[in-house]
């Protein structure tokens, strides 16, 4: 590991040089780029393009002394949403926290999804609709949906109070309403009211699969929030689905982010419980990992 006593102060050039040399034998070259520049913004507001314009920008004792902290964090593999604090999702700002899961692209694949779908169901005209996020950990998907439509009742529901406590902050954040519910889906008889959409993206992980899950991922993130059991992979699907069945509304629309090898099976299941008009999708990697679909 590269040592880490650096000089009193430092220039950025010489900085850039020893923040490449301690990460290059964890991380490649384009993801300590993309750090770089992320640290340069929130930690001395400086652009990409200060970087280059500004190369003899003098790093003072007190900042190296924070950056060279950063840098141990990233390389004993902590994610640096961790570390600052914050990441961006659907182009809005949330605060992260070891109590949350990351927010993915994959979802803000499935945000946008929902909002295209919610436009066809009202056709385009306001319409006061009720929505339900199960599992919400950050508030990401919740949140993304009230900045991009009106009219709406939103609630969402996690286990956990400490997501539900940044959930709450980002949605302070953001500058917009959400009903957080502290919930155990998993041992829920029924959810709060009706819904016209329900949306979840549960653990879905399997024990097995967790050989391909990066190091970052796997020491840092909530395993709550990540992994179910091998003999029963879909227990939260199955039990979203079966509250569904008794509170969507008529025509009401259900999605979830699935498991990319288990799209087969969660359609089998919800077929067996009744539901109709089940669409797959792919993501942008082209895998299988998002559903939608009604009750009649």
């Amino acid at each position: 590991m590269q040592c880490l006593d650096v000089k009193k102060d430092m220039i950025l050039k010489e900085f850039k040089l020893f923040f490449n040399e301690a990460l290059s034998a964890i991380y490649p070259k384009t993801e300590i780029d993309s750090f770089f520049f992320i640290l340069m913004e929130k930690k001395l507001k400086l652009q990409r393009i200060d970087t280059v314009l500004k190369s003899d920008f003098l790093i003072t004792e007190k900042n190296l002394i924070d950056l060279k902290n950063i840098v141990k964090r990233l390389q004993k593999e902590e994610p640096i949403q961790y570390i600052i604090g914050n990441t961006e999702f659907y182009g809005l700002p949330f605060l992260v926290d070891k109590n949350t899961l990351i927010p993915r692209t994959e979802t803000e694949e499935l945000v946008a999804w929902v909002l295209d779908e919610i436009k066809v169901f009202t056709n385009n005209k306001i319409t006061e609709l009720s929505i339900l996020d199960i599992g919400t950990g950050t508030g990401c998907i919740p949140i993304s949906l009230a900045k991009n439509l009106t009219s709406l009742n939103i609630s969402a529901i996690d286990i956990s109070p400490e997501a539900l406590l940044i959930a709450r902050q980002n949605a302070i954040l953001n500058k917009v309403t959400i009903e957080f519910i502290e919930l155990d889906i998993l041992n829920a008889e029924s959810l709060p009211q009706e819904y016209d959409v329900i949306i979840s993206n549960p653990p879905y992980v399997r024990e097995l699969e967790k050989k391909e899950i990066k190091n970052n991922v796997l020491e840092n993130e909530p395993h709550l929030a990540l992994f179910v059991a091998d003999e029963n992979p879909l227990i939260f699907y199955n039990k979203i689905a079966d509250l569904a069945k008794k509170q969507l509304s008529e025509n009401g629309m259900l999605f979830f982010e699935i498991n990319q090898y288990l799209g087969k099976e969660t359609i089998n299941m919800l077929v067996k419980k009744g539901f109709k008009n089940i669409q797959l999708k792919k993501d942008l990697f082209g895998n299988d990992r998002m559903i939608k679909c009604v009750l009649h």
